[in-house]
């Protein structure tokens, strides 16, 4: 009978949590079926199963977590000699049936041999041998003060203490000689052998902590490869952080006279616009050199009820600003919804951020590794702005750029930062040059 192992869900993926069977034991299955839901560090996807039969036994329960390469179910066919299977379940997982049967002759074949080599032994296994101690046979040896030496055995006897001193280290304080490991020459418990051993009981063990109170979470599935990935970045890449206050006055009116583009879309068209001019920023460090991007894959932070994702939109340097508020807007609806493939979510080039949904003014955000670089706005509020020369109420928001500072020196980061705040204090100068 075939097992059907979990195969390797794309992305180098170690692991899988089981979320849901989609088949019971007895259940007849065909090629290609979806059998269980399993969740990875990206998504949530169904595995189908490349063969055909029965399904005779299920190994892991929903939350459990199985290895790539572990035995996810095992398909009986009702004809044995009938084995269908596809060949093509996911990437890097191959299908092909281990011939068990020539291992199980092979080792019966191994087992006769072994029996006419030692036929006095169960199984072919040979008699352990007896070993003749030298210690075991000679006479007890005389100390330097006529006392008779203690020589461990082979079978046993007295442990080797020479010093009566020594005995009388080890009486006084409860010690038992056999139990304690001797390091002079042929095994002779030492003075320092004993005294290690009370030095060692002196210590009192630790108690283990008691857990802290409160309510646990496990760091698995997306939280985990998010977590995992935060702290890759703060310990990988010595980051920067610059900021800028910027009047949205005239942003927020542009966004109005398109509706169907978000303040998100059209900062990732400006942002687009700066990664033409200062493209150093859209690169990543491999190794001891930095790699320039062609291409500008654009990831944006999105909030959901499993946490936080990073959606890309592929090839974002080639599209227009319609097509872009299309692509955020189609890629944060899938994301709500769980619909988000490991492709979906990976190979960004740079990433940002409206964290003003949440009402702050800024963050010092952390870099998506291996990313070189993420922009951020806050929230758009009244403030005082100086206009003209004239004090007068406007809309204003902060952004800010945090950046790897081994890709590019603060005059870089500064002026693509200075380049997309322009872009936002005048949205409609910036678009006709598109």
């Amino acid at each position: 009978m075939p097992d059907f192992r979990l195969p390797d869900l794309g992305e180098g993926l170690t692991e899988g949590e089981i979320v849901t069977w989609l088949v019971s034991v007895g259940d007849q299955v065909s090629i290609d079926q979806p059998v269980v839901e399993v969740e990875t560090a990206k998504a949530v996807v169904e595995v189908p199963c490349p063969f055909e039969g029965v399904v005779s036994a299920r190994f892991g329960e929903p939350g459990e977590k199985l290895a790539v390469g572990a035995v996810l179910l095992t398909v009986g066919d009702p004809e044995p000699e009938s084995s269908e299977y596809s060949g093509n379940v996911l990437i890097g997982y191959g299908t092909s049936r281990t011939p068990r049967r020539r291992r199980r002759e092979s080792n019966a074949r191994n087992a006769s041999v072994l029996r006419s080599e030692h036929p006095s032994s169960a199984l072919g296994t040979p008699e352990p041998a007896t070993i003749p101690t030298a210690r075991a046979a000679a006479a007890p040896a005389t100390g330097g003060n006529g006392t008779a030496a203690s020589r461990p055995a082979a079978n046993g006897s007295a442990p080797a203490v020479i010093s009566p001193l020594v005995r009388q280290l080890a009486r006084e304080n409860g010690l038992a000689l056999d139990r304690i490991h001797g390091t002079g020459p042929g095994g002779v418990i030492r003075r320092a052998d004993v005294e290690r051993e009370l030095a060692a009981r002196a210590t009192p063990t630790p108690a283990p902590a008691a857990p802290a109170p409160g309510r646990r979470i496990p760091l698995r599935g997306l939280r985990g490869a998010v977590a995992a990935k935060l702290a890759t970045s703060r310990r990988e890449i010595p980051e920067a952080t610059v900021w800028v206050d910027v009047d949205a006055t005239d942003f927020l009116a542009a966004r109005a006279a398109m509706p169907s583009v978000s303040l998100l879309a059209l900062l990732a068209r400006f942002t687009v616009l700066g990664l033409k001019k200062f493209p150093e920023l859209n690169s990543r460090v491999e190794g001891d050199e930095v790699v320039v991007l062609d291409q500008v894959h654009l990831g944006f932070a999105a909030q959901t009820d499993r946490g936080l994702v990073v959606p890309v939109v592929r090839d974002a340097h080639t599209l227009t600003t319609a097509e872009l508020a299309g692509a955020i807007a189609a890629h944060t609806a899938s994301a709500r919804e769980g619909g988000l493939t490991p492709t979906d979510m990976t190979g960004g080039t740079f990433t940002v951020n409206n964290y003003g949904v949440f009402g702050v003014d800024g963050s010092a955000a952390i870099i998506n590794h291996p990313e070189a670089a993420i922009l951020g706005i806050g929230r758009i509020i009244d403030r005082p702005w100086a206009v003209d020369g004239q004090l007068a109420v406007r809309k204003v928001a902060q952004l800010t750029l945090a950046f790897d500072h081994r890709v590019c020196d603060g005059g870089t980061a500064g002026g693509f930062l200075r380049f997309v705040a322009d872009c936002v204090e005048s949205p409609i100068t910036a678009l006709a040059d598109l």
